[in-house]
Order: structure tokens, then sequence, then C-alpha cells
């Protein structure tokens, strides 16, 4: 097992014998690992994360926004190259 740029890898033999501890592993950690086959990556192992509510991910913005204008309206103006 080695470690580049902060992601774990382990090569698919390795992986074998370790499989649980590994799998422990990502599951208390969230980190996500790659492994290897001959020296090359071919598969990458990450752990499923719970997706946040439309409340929790945007709540603290809930009063701060102001339109100045409907949103849905369509804009006829011509935008100048940036």
């Amino acid at each position: 097992m080695t470690t580049t740029m902060t992601t774990p890898t382990i090569s698919k033999g390795k992986l074998k014998a370790r499989m649980l501890e590994i799998f422990r592993e990502i599951e208390a950690g969230g980190q996500e690992w790659i492994v290897t086959d001959n020296g090359k990556p071919v598969l990458k192992i990450v752990p499923i994360t719970k997706k946040g509510t439309v409340d929790e991910v945007f709540g603290k913005y809930y009063g701060q926004v102001v339109y100045h204008e409907d949103i849905n309206t369509p804009t006829t103006d011509d935008w100048e190259d940036a």
C-alpha cells in the first residue's frame, strides 16, 4: 500500500487479503482508495455519501438573495464580449 497525493492506493492482490479492513476504513473515514493492477490505477473505491436536502445545502442563504426583477423573464440584452 502506498499513498500518493493523500489518496491511498493498493494492489489487487493486497486488496484481496485486506478487503474487509479496507472497506471498514473507507466507511469510517470517508476517504476513497485507488486499486492498481501491475502498478496502473484500474479502480476507485469511494464511499456512498448522503446527499443534503435543499434546506441543508442552501438554508444559510435564505433571505440573503435580492432579486431586482423577475428571474424568469428572458433577457433580450446583448452581452458584450467578455
